[in-house]
């Protein structure tokens, strides 16, 4: 049977740009995806990379206290959205314009428009253009929702937040995983007076408790109103103001409220239960260790599937993809040990296990500092940073990293190879320090602190 493609890609983030590209570029199969949006998916275009640039915005404040401390003759100034906001949509013009042409180099055909599936090797096209192809893999990623409620259409998500006409005096921001807690510390930086609401014990759940405990503590400090066990009962509006009426007993009103406690697969509409392919409770599409449905031509990556949702993990999926149909080198995704930055303020690396799931796994011996570093303790600062190493005391292996620091997503990425290579405490110890850096700790760290 002939196809018009070996591939056909729906989705052009960043997982589906790289499956489409490399089996195109390296393999010189015929591909071509369909993409409703805009090229480079949540992360390039609503997520990490405008995120980040924002965390970097927000941090510039805070600088001119200390290079005064250091003797700089440096006064506080004004920021000004506008300004930003401009560049940064220039910047997100030119990142997608890169993604475009890293397809057209390839040869890949692209289609501006939503596809959904037709039967096991069919696409259709919003035009109704129906094409062919050997193999479909969907790379639709995710969306944030909103919970319903009364008033609950007043609130942005992450997507809106961006796109802002101005920045609010006051923020209310819902949910305490570190989409939530990121955008806390960038408002805040930012010169907004910040609220956040979790309804749960303490931020960053699923994290290791001491970490997670250092970060709130210190977001506090900054000036974050930062409210746990509270949720929202219901808002209304107030003028140009949101009130809102909390689990707490507490009413409020704020400028803008954003919500961030949690995301959806996009796996709606786009014809799968009518060929077959399954999908779970979330809404995701199940898939083997190998990204395949159970319909043997349909592959899924990313956060359409719901498993590891990060951009990383999502451009190795697809990379384990064109190993496994186009190179016929069978490739498992390996999800294990998989560093991850979170760039609250302060900034959380981490790698391999928390303290808690750990010690519930084995016996462990625990290392860790804390101590204020020597740039913001010379300024006059009260911020702290942690170091911290998790031990098996069976096989010495460090079992887990994690690092709340400035800079920590740095540090991690390069903690994250001795880790994955399965580096032993023994191993740390015998690597010479580099001093004065904050990670001299992390392999000067002699007794533990406790075991567990």
């Amino acid at each position: 049977m002939s196809f018009d493609y070996d591939l056909f890609v729906i989705g052009g983030g960043s997982g589906g740009v790289r499956a489409a590209r490399v089996a195109a570029g390296e393999n010189g199969a015929k591909v071509a995806l369909a993409e409703e949006d805009r090229y480079g998916g949540t992360c390039v275009i609503r997520g990490c990379v405008p995120k980040k640039l924002m965390v970097f915005a927000s941090e510039y404040a805070g600088m001119v206290e200390d290079a005064q401390a250091y003797g700089w003759d440096i006064k506080p100034g004004a920021f000004d959205w506008d300004v930003f906001r401009g560049k940064l949509y220039a910047e997100l013009d030119r990142l997608e314009g890169i993604y475009r042409n890293i397809l057209k180099n390839n040869s890949v055909e692209s289609f501006d428009q939503r596809a959904h599936v037709v039967d096991a090797h069919t696409v259709e096209l919003a035009d109704g253009t129906r094409k062919t192809a050997k193999h479909i893999l969907i790379a639709t990623g995710g969306r944030p929702v909103v919970p319903q409620f009364p008033g609950s259409d007043l609130a942005i998500t992450s997507n809106e937040i961006f796109h802002l006409d101005r920045l609010p005096e006051s923020i209310l921001i819902v949910g305490g995983g570190y989409i939530a807690s990121e955008f806390a510390g960038i408002m805040n930086g930012m010169g907004v007076k910040t609220t956040q609401f979790y309804r749960g014990a303490q931020i960053l759940r699923g994290f290791d408790e001491e970490a997670r405990g250092l970060i709130c503590e210190e977001m506090r400090q900054n000036g974050i109103d930062v409210r746990l066990g509270t949720n929202v009962l219901e808002m209304t509006k107030e003028g140009d103001k949101i009130r809102v009426k909390a689990t707490d007993g507490t009413e409020d009103q704020f400028d803008v409220v954003m919500y961030a406690t949690g995301r959806a697969p996009n796996a709606d509409n786009l014809g799968l239960e009518g060929v077959g392919v399954e999908r779970g409770r979330k809404g995701e599409i199940i898939v083997d260790d190998y990204s395949q449905t159970g319909v043997p031509s349909i592959y899924a990556i990313g956060d359409v599937t719901d498993r590891v949702n990060l951009t990383p993990v999502a451009i190795r999926e697809g990379m384990a993809f064109v190993e496994t149909v186009f190179k016929g080198n069978p490739t498992p995704v390996d999800h294990d040990l998989i560093p991850t930055a979170i760039f609250t303020q302060p900034e959380f690396g981490t790698v391999g296990l928390s303290e808690e799931e750990a010690a519930a796994q084995e016996p462990i011996e625990v290392y860790a500092t804390s101590f204020k570093p020597m740039q913001t303790a010379f300024a006059g600062g009260t911020q702290r940073v942690l170091m911290k190493l998790i031990v098996s005391q069976a096989n010495r292996k460090v079992l887990g990293c994690h690092i709340v620091a400035p800079g920590a997503g740095e540090m991690i990425q390069l903690a994250g190879i001795a880790v994955k290579m399965g580096a032993t405490k023994e191993d740390f110890d015998r690597t010479v320090a580099v001093h004065p850096v904050m990670a001299e700790e992390l392999v000067t760290l002699r007794q533990p602190v406790r075991t567990a």
